[in-house]
């Protein structure tokens, strides 16, 4: 054990984690050149179309330092701020990180909050100022900011450059000397944390752990803690580019473990194994609950498809435990789920998935939070609002709270008007606002969590030209002024596209709602109203004309009579048609309301 490190990399998003990683597998031997290629870990198709890390990936290196031979396991972690659960998982089975920060860009507010979960769990952290030969960077002043970040001297920081490999060896040897080795004992009973899953058609679910005490051999009676199921042991190894079976992982290691087993449920992220014979008698402390941050409801195309859809989400939640969902079922949808997700990019990303790695076409409903309802019977009653139909009849209603979440912004001091204007238009209350350089400054704004759910980050990156870097954490719920919208199509509600608004904005969005739809819906024999209501009182109303056909085009000459005639006899049947006629909502309908700034 004196000769393993287990260690992960954090970074704000594009501060070259993934490259600096290739860079590791490279200088370890632990790729051969036939292998080679960039963004080694990132096995995801999504991951390299978009160029950010989603998963968090584990590999193990060997490296020789000082005549001594060292085991390195790494795991890389996401960037962006939807995935810092994935981060989490990470941070708990690991000892040590770098904390990389781009010396162009600076600390930004992803980096400090990664940072914070590293310093509760008491890791070693070592700086790594990278992108040193960029000609835009600024290697003294950015040295200083993590100088005063961390409280550590300008000698501890190390000048590297991932993509032409300079300082690499230097963040080996810092790896080395000042990550502590993994505690632990061999000889007690095995006590395992899993901090990842993944499903294979063909072995069924493969269980990433880290070991703390005990050793796991191929062929032994284990037992999983949280389900309290037992079961052998079929294969162990550890985790290289390519899995490598092994007799045996011991204390302080990582690896992999096959079980056989097919049902997706059975392997939670957070839980223990031990041996079933001779059990541990204490739990490892996981990893705190996911909170999802934004629900939206996730229907199958075809109703058909129900079973299927509910497979392949419990498969593609072994591999990304922070998506929850639950069966709900919708008048105009049927059967589907309502899924909560820690962010717009995570809902996507799922959706890109689902489609990609399952086959599977879905619908997503409009975004929403969680919400609050307190009803005026004694005693009072909170009912939890996940879906805007959920909310009680406003005549029973009493206050509804919202949750709000701590923003932290930092940005070009040229920026902060444009950027405060943004947050107040979103209902945010400025609380702080400090300049970390005469250059930089950090904002702090108390806002409403539904107000930051559709576009705030791409307008943010806007209206700050890119400079912008956002970070954020609950502080919970607070009393406010919501309606509910609805949207009514030829008379019946759309309850797939009804939101929970606040008060003043809900004209304004109803009539955008409205406006998009019109363009959207394609024309039918009749007039298609369509409007938006907050309870009874219709607050904006668009039509879709009628495609009108000529009834009266045979008579020509003769009496006006036999035209009108024709035409009171047309209208009646129009009449009857809108009775009876149903309009068909277009996929892009469900997806345009979240892009009513465009």
């Amino acid at each position: 054990m004196e000769n393993i490190r287990n260690f992960c990399i954090i970074a704000h998003i594009d501060h070259g984690k993934s490259t600096l990683a290739d860079r590791l597998l490279d200088k370890t031997g632990a790729v051969t050149d036939r292998e080679k290629q960039n963004q080694m870990l990132d096995n995801m198709d999504l991951e390299r179309e978009r160029g950010i890390t989603i998963k968090s990936h584990a590999v193990q290196m060997d490296y020789e330092f000082e005549g001594k031979q060292y085991v390195l396991n790494l795991i890389d972690t996401p960037g962006h701020v939807d995935f810092s659960y994935e981060v989490s998982r990470s941070i708990a089975a690991c000892e040590g990180a770098l904390l990389v920060v781009d010396a162009a860009q600076s600390i930004q507010a992803q980096t400090i909050s990664n940072l914070y979960l590293a310093l509760e769990n008491d890791l070693e952290i070592i700086p790594v100022l990278n992108k040193v030969d960029l000609p835009s960077a600024n290697p003294e002043e950015v040295t200083d900011d993590i100088v005063d970040l961390l409280g550590c001297t300008a000698d501890e920081v190390i000048p590297a450059s991932a993509k032409t490999g300079i300082g690499i060896d230097e963040i080996l040897e810092a790896i080395i000397k000042k990550i502590p080795p993994p505690k632990g004992n061999v000889d007690e009973p095995l006590q395992a944390l899993i901090f990842d899953s993944v499903y294979n058609p063909f072995r069924g679910v493969e269980t990433y752990f880290r070991i703390i005490n005990g050793e796991i051999t191929k062929g032994q009676h284990i037992k999983f803690m949280a389900t309290g199921k037992s079961y052998f042991a079929d294969e162990v190894g550890s985790l290289k580019l390519k899995q490598a079976p092994r007799k045996s992982v011991k204390a302080g290691d990582v690896g992999y473990l096959i079980t056989g087993i097919k049902d997706a449920r059975e392997v939670k992220v957070g839980d223990t194994i031990t041996d079933s014979k001779i059990p541990t008698t204490n739990m490892i402390g996981g990893f705190e609950d996911v909170k999802p941050m934004v629900f939206a409801g996730i229907y199958p195309v075809d109703t058909d498809e129900y079973e299927e859809l509910r497979n392949s989400m419990e498969k593609l939640q072994l591999n990304d435990a922070s998506l929850v969902f639950l069966p709900e079922s919708s008048a105009a949808l049927g059967f589907g789920f309502r899924c909560g997700f820690l962010g717009m990019l995570h809902l996507e990303i799922v959706q890109e998935r689902l489609e990609r790695e399952f086959d599977m076409t879905v619908i997503t409903t409009v975004p929403n939070v969680s919400y609050h309802a307190f009803t005026n019977k004694e005693p009072e009653k909170v009912i939890l609002v996940n879906n805007p139909s959920d909310l009680p009849d406003p005549s029973m209603l009493n206050r509804v709270e919202e949750p709000y979440i701590k923003a932290s912004i930092i940005t070009k001091s040229d920026f902060v008007g444009p950027v405060m204007s943004l947050c107040i238009e979103k209902r945010g209350k400025i609380t702080h606002q400090t300049y970390l350089t005469t250059e930089r400054v950090e904002l702090s704004f108390d806002m409403p969590l539904a107000e930051i759910v559709f576009d705030f980050y791409d307008r943010l990156k806007t209206v700050s030209r890119g400079y912008a870097s956002f970070d954020y954490h609950p502080i919970g719920m607070r009393e406010s002024k919501l309606v509910k919208v609805d949207v009514l199509l030829n008379g019946n509600s759309v309850d797939a596209l009804s939101a929970l608004l606040h008060q003043e904005n809900a004209y304004d969005i109803g009539k955008k709602m409205c406006e998009k739809l019109r363009k959207l819906i394609p024309r039918q024999q009749f007039d298609i109203p369509i409007q938006a209501a907050v309870g009874s009182k219709i607050i904006a109303r668009e039509t879709v004309k009628a495609l009108r056909k000529d009834v009266t085009a045979k008579c020509y000459g003769g009496d006006i009579t036999r035209k009108r005639k024709l035409l009171e006899k047309q209208k009646k049947g129009k009449k009857r048609m809108r009775q009876v006629g149903n309009v068909e909502i277009p996929q892009e309908a469900f997806m345009a309301v979240l892009k009513l700034n465009d």
